[in-house]
């Protein structure tokens, strides 16, 4: 046995500046593909920065191992979820923020290494826009219900892309978005290799240009679905925007003076319709948490609200925290009639983990006091919200809900003609995420071809024509009142027939290429037994 000696004071080979340079190129590209993503949200127009991100992140994943794929998605997955959850930070501090940030990066990390297993496959931008959907199909359900926040659906309200959304739903929408970014990558693979072969296979360029291709042709074939017209005659709604005498978390200790806040400004609309100063409205909304006192057992707050529904003559939604006798609280929209008062409710179906109720609350605990402030924890409803509001089927998405594809599409199968998304952001300020939840409501609009009303606390609130358009929004912490003839829709677009049906397919398009990875490295491992 011999070694290698070297001699004292020689100078011992160190990797050059260049190679250290070069180690630092794919993962500083993962965390500015991450950002790219994130810029390509609203409130930003900027949605086409979602197709150089994962144009750029293909780059940075394909041919890469499984576990430098992890690595690198998990750096994207961060420089995409930091910033955009940021407002989840807004009043409890970072450490939540950081959590929750950090929880959906390994989500997409994970996405990211079967997106490197299967970059090695032909056509392998399919198989990776697939194991993204898969990614998302998971992330929209666990753990605790899942957060679907930040798919890339609800960043393409002002897309070319949008009209997928009628054909398949948000996870059509995602893929094809998502497709055409990693075919603009292969597509530059293939530049670069004619360059320096002089040859270009024509199935390989085929394909690269198909990926590109086929989702931008899929959006203007799809145009015809998208409609604004009324079928079903049209409705005057009124969305009512009381404000918060306070921003943050306080807001809660605050709760008379926020009825208050929508009382006064329903019966200023009453006065202004009397002085025809604006139309009558059909029914007015409320927003979620617009009577945090319980008006089946505060008499005055019960009384403010029914002389506020007699002021303006016609079904009010009302949005309540009502506290039953025993049991969980209920994130509850009443349906109150002049003269009958309440007649109808729906309680909240998702709610959301860590703000109306606390899993895992003493381990929560260890890294914010602020679990405490949820004391009496909130339950999910059960049934489907639609109402019939003055002859109007209203289909009842509360606030969080609207990011869960079956909770919208439940309301449009049960009869709704029109789709009322009421809110409560006042936690989260004057951050993005009042812009990314309307987003989303612009991109349910096209999906299922519904008028959408968002009443919010304290902004914004908005009316959304089926065709995603707004055409009233109110400014932040201002009170408002918008009143808007809106269409009146019941056909059903192929996204609402089909329901999970796009998304159950992209799914099993993701599990067969990783299959195929998996066994063609298992036929490897037995080619090398001696």
């Amino acid at each position: 046995m011999s070694a290698t000696i070297t001699p004292v004071g020689t100078a011992q080979p160190v990797p050059s500046p260049v190679s250290r340079r070069q180690r630092l190129v794919r993962p500083a590209a993962a965390v500015i593909a991450g950002v790219l993503l994130y810029l390509s949200f609203p409130p930003r127009p900027l949605w086409w920065l979602v197709l150089p991100g994962f144009a750029l992140l293909g780059w940075v994943l394909h041919g890469r191992r499984l576990r430098a794929g992890f690595g690198l998605g998990l750096l994207a997955g961060l420089g995409f979820m930091l910033p955009l959850l940021h407002w989840t930070g807004e009043d409890v501090g970072p450490v939540p923020w950081l959590a929750l940030a950090t929880a959906e990066a390994l989500f997409i990390a994970v996405g990211c290494l079967g997106i490197a297993a299967v970059s090695r496959l032909t056509c392998w931008p399919l198989w990776a826009a697939a194991v993204w959907a898969l990614d998302e199909a998971v992330r929209a359900r666990v753990p605790f219900g899942g957060f679907p926040w930040g798919k890339i659906a609800f960043g393409q309200a002002d897309s070319v892309f949008l009209p997928l959304a009628a054909l398949g739903g948000t996870p059509l929408l995602s893929f094809a978005v998502v497709l055409c970014g990693f075919g603009l990558c292969e597509a530059v693979f293939r530049l670069r290799a004619y360059r320096r072969t002089g040859t270009l296979p024509r199935g390989a360029v085929a394909a690269a240009a198909a990926t590109v291709l086929l989702p931008v042709a899929g959006a203007f074939a799809a145009l015809p679905l998208v409609d604004d017209s009324a079928e079903d005659g049209t409705a005057t709604v009124a969305a009512i925007q009381g404000n918060v005498p306070r921003l943050g978390l306080d807001f809660n200790s605050q709760r008379r003076a926020v009825l208050d806040n929508h009382v006064r400004r329903t019966e200023q609309l009453a006065r202004e319709v009397k002085q025809g100063k604006v139309a009558q409205p059909d029914f007015v909304l409320w927003p979620e948490n617009s009577s945090d006192l319980d008006p089946y057992r505060n008499a005055d707050a019960r009384i403010l609200i029914d002389e506020a529904v007699k002021a303006i003559g016609v079904p009010t939604v009302i949005g309540a925290v009502v506290e039953p006798d025993s049991g969980n609280l209920r994130n509850t929209l009443i349906q109150w009639n002049p003269g009958k008062g309440p007649v109808d409710t729906y309680d909240k179906r998702h709610i959301q983990p860590f703000g109306e109720y606390m899993p895992m609350r003493s381990i929560a605990r260890v890294f914010s006091s602020d679990v405490d402030r949820v004391q009496r924890e909130f339950g999910p409803g059960k049934k489907v919200g639609v109402f019939d509001l003055a002859g109007t089927s209203v289909g009842l998405v509360t606030c969080y809900e609207a990011a869960f594809d079956d909770a919208v599409r439940d309301t449009v199968t049960h009869g709704g003609q029109l789709i009322a998304v009421p809110s409560n952001n006042a936690t989260f300020g004057r951050s993005e995420m009042t812009y990314q939840q309307l987003a989303m409501s612009r991109v349910r609009a096209v999906e299922h071809s519904r008028s959408v009303v968002v009443p919010v606390t304290s902004g914004v609130s908005a009316v959304i024509r089926p065709d995603g358009k707004v055409v009233q929004q109110s400014e932040q912490f201002t009170p408002a009142a918008l009143v808007d003839e809106v269409p009146l829709r019941s056909s059903l677009t192929p996204a609402t027939r089909m329901g999970p049906l796009p998304e159950g397919v992209l799914v099993l398009i993701a599990v067969a290429g990783l299959g195929l990875v998996a066994l063609r490295a298992a036929r490897a491992g037995r080619g090398r037994r001696p």
